[in-house]
């Protein structure tokens, strides 16, 4: 996934920071430089600034989805691959499917407005008088929903695997429908790793790639995550976010010494070094509160 190291801060809008990583400089180099229909390469360009524009606006609703669920919302940065929203929603299924499903509804929200403008650039003749703008018009009509169809497929992290992890989320709890989710998503990873052989498509297969090391990332968290649930729960405390007690035993790790010890039993003292620690991360939902958060939290959401 890219990080904030060697990506550059366009904007700031509603509180979320908007970056681009250099290797999207290629991307759009590359990308400009193909071969098109137009009659320079200035439209190519536009075509593909349009197609990021669109990532960019699917990504903030993502953003603006969490935040309205009571999620953390973080940066948003650009890459050749897309663009990726580092969101924290409420480990609750409906946050999560909300938080997820409402990216794919605002491309959804994109195809009568593209379609008006293309009827209306219709209507006015533009095919003869300014063919570069209306081929350019008729292009961002289709990858918009490219760009839909594609994302909703059900192949774990796409949006589509993702709301098909929450909704069984509903039904076989948080580990198992993501292990499912992951599952499938090997399968799907397949399907297009095929395709771009037989297409001989390198930059479906760079895709394909990256949907396979998330799926990979899914399956361990999620054994990770069966293996957390069968471990006893500490009485009388519950995480501020996920409304989860946490688990008995040795499974924090001291940052200034590296031992392992339980944080909640020593309160926030490590036992080998003295390290005083105040905030503590959930080892079920991966927030991070304050101590004393987790003695005052509110009791558990239904959704």
């Amino acid at each position: 996934m890219p990080t904030h190291r060697g990506s550059i801060r366009l904007f700031r809008l509603a509180d979320i920071d908007v970056y681009v990583h250099w290797a999207w400089f290629l991307a759009f180099l590359y990308f400009t430089s193909r071969p098109h229909t137009y009659s320079n390469y200035g439209w190519n360009a536009l075509e593909i600034l349009a197609l990021f524009a669109i990532v960019l606006t699917h990504e903030f609703g993502h953003q603006l989805a969490c935040r309205s669920v009571g999620g953390e919302t973080h940066d948003i940065i650009l890459w050749p691959l897309g663009g990726v929203a580092y969101v924290n929603p409420p480990q609750r299924p409906g946050a999560q499917l909300w938080s997820i499903a409402a990216g794919p509804l605002v491309n959804v929200a994109l195809i009568p407005v593209l379609s008006a403008l293309s009827l209306t650039a219709s209507h006015l003749g533009w095919q003869s008088t300014n063919p570069n703008a209306f081929a350019l018009l008729q292009n961002v009509r289709i990858i918009n929903l490219v760009l839909l169809i594609f994302n909703l497929m059900p192949v774990y992290p796409l949006d589509g695997g993702q709301i098909l992890r929450s909704l069984l989320w509903f039904v076989f709890g948080r580990a198992n429908s993501l292990l499912a989710a992951s599952v499938i998503g090997f399968i799907g990873v397949a399907a297009l790793i095929l395709l771009a052989v037989l297409s001989q498509n390198w930059w479906l297969g760079l895709v394909a790639v990256f949907i396979l090391m998330n799926c990979w990332g899914g399956l361990n968290q999620a054994l990770a995550l069966a293996k957390i649930a069968k471990i006893p729960r500490r009485p009388g405390l519950v995480c501020p976010s996920c409304q989860t007690a946490p688990p008995l035993g040795e499974l924090w790790r001291c940052g200034q010494c590296g031992q392992a010890f339980d944080i909640f039993l020593t309160q926030g003292i490590c036992p080998h070094c003295a390290a005083q620690f105040n905030v503590t991360r959930c080892l079920d939902c991966g927030i991070s509160s304050p101590l004393v958060a987790w003695t005052n939290a509110t009791p558990p959401q239904n959704n």
